[in-house]
């Protein structure tokens, strides 16, 4: 296949309800609305499809996703769950550490990958061997973070030390107790509640202390499935109409139903999907500090792009019943269906591999995919799931 290639016939996401008919060129890892000359094995004839921006997961632990979920809640707060589930020596966690980190990384990759992400905040240490080439999407890299209050004993000193125009994210008013609420009020003693300051959950807090974020210029990070989990609830109303940005994100499959499409389905049980579109594109951006031109297809931007079917919906939508059918990152084709690629009869994809999800479906993929199964059953012994989900090829 030519590095320059055409998307032709589809419909064009430029807004969460508003769309255009547009030929997009995709040259060198960006986007552009023009059709320079491509010879027809350079075209994808995507008419009856719509191109959204790549998805944005706004929280994940990228190496937890081959875990089943653990616990059996609902704790009074996090610690709570933590100090139950944490058994390194017994079964099943002592199975799971047993695959080398480096495959898990991946399988979180592909996690997402799988349900239209093409970039995923990781809230543990980046991995630069892992993360910089190679990897099936984006990592945001220009970050601090620290694990929580509770468990991250040098959090101040990773807030003062975070880099310029980088989010602080912490994992902060995880509970239902009082212990949960003061976490914010222990961030702005600290003057660690800023404009930087990214708090993950944050299901404890009311509307005092939704005032105080809103105030500081903080954001949050809402993971509805894995705080329904291990605590019973999730966000209050009173958080959607603080003026509060939130970005959504799934957590890891230690708590939550699945992966981002789960997440978008439980979601949408509280929010509309026009603002939900917003939490996984352009205003999950604005949160992680990646940039205006992120999380939406804007001409000369990245060419991190999702290809669903038509069905005449608003790009709002779409997200409400996500069929993946194609992901393209940084201008690479990291995932494609067997309907597209008998569209495109020139391009030879052999060196591509099957890889197929229970209730996801079944696509081609560039990534050694049988040497991660390999990898991840010797010590799973055969039970290989990716976020909760039996992995089938």
């Amino acid at each position: 296949m030519e590095q320059a290639v055409i998307l032709a016939g589809a419909r064009v996401a430029t807004s969460a309800t508003r769309t255009s008919r547009l030929d997009l060129l995709v040259r060198q890892g960006q986007v552009f609305f023009s059709r320079h000359e491509i010879s027809p094995e350079g075209e994808i004839d995507l008419s009856g499809f719509l191109i959204l921006p790549g998805l944005i997961n706004a929280h994940d632990h990228l190496e937890l996703n081959l875990f089943p979920r653990l616990g059996r809640g609902p704790y009074p707060n996090a610690t709570a769950w933590a100090d139950d589930i944490y058994r390194p020596d017994e079964a099943p966690v002592k199975q799971h550490l047993g695959v080398p980190k480096r495959v898990r990384l991946f399988w979180g990759g592909m996690k997402n990958l799988l349900s239209g992400v093409t970039t995923v905040a990781q809230h543990n240490p980046y991995h630069p061997d892992v993360f910089d080439e190679g990897f099936p999407i984006r990592v945001v890299k220009h970050y601090s973070w620290a694990h929580s209050l509770r468990f991250s004993n040098d959090w101040q000193y990773r807030y003062r030390q975070r880099p310029a125009g980088a989010p602080f994210i912490i994992h902060a008013a995880e509970g239902l107790d009082e212990d949960a609420r003061r976490e914010i009020y222990q961030l702005d003693a600290a003057s660690a509640l800023g404009r930087s300051t990214v708090v993950v959950h944050g299901v404890a807090l009311r509307r005092e202390e939704l005032m105080l974020v809103r105030k500081r210029g903080a954001s949050l990070i809402w993971c509805p499935s894995s705080n329904d989990f291990t605590l019973g609830r999730t966000l209050s109303e009173a958080a959607f109409s603080s003026g509060v940005p939130i970005a959504l994100g799934t957590d890891s499959a230690l708590t939550a139903e699945g992966d981002l499409t789960d997440e978008l389905r439980r979601a949408s049980q509280v929010i509309d999907p026009v603002r939900l579109y917003g939490m996984v594109t352009s205003g999950a951006a604005r949160v992680l500090c990646l940039g205006s031109a992120a999380g939406c297809i804007r001409n000369g931007g990245a060419a991190d792009l999702l290809v669903v079917p038509d069905r005449g919906q608003a790009p709002a939508e779409a997200l409400l019943d996500l069929r993946p059918q194609l992901v393209i990152v940084n201008g690479h084709i990291d995932l494609i269906s067997e309907t597209i690629t008998e569209r495109m009869r020139a391009a030879s994809f052999s060196a591509y591999q099957v890889i197929e999800v229970e209730d996801r479906g079944r696509w081609l993929t560039p990534f050694n995919i049988s040497g991660l199964i390999d990898q991840a059953r010797q010590a799973l012994d055969g039970d290989l799931r990716l976020a909760g989900k039996a992995v089938i090829s």
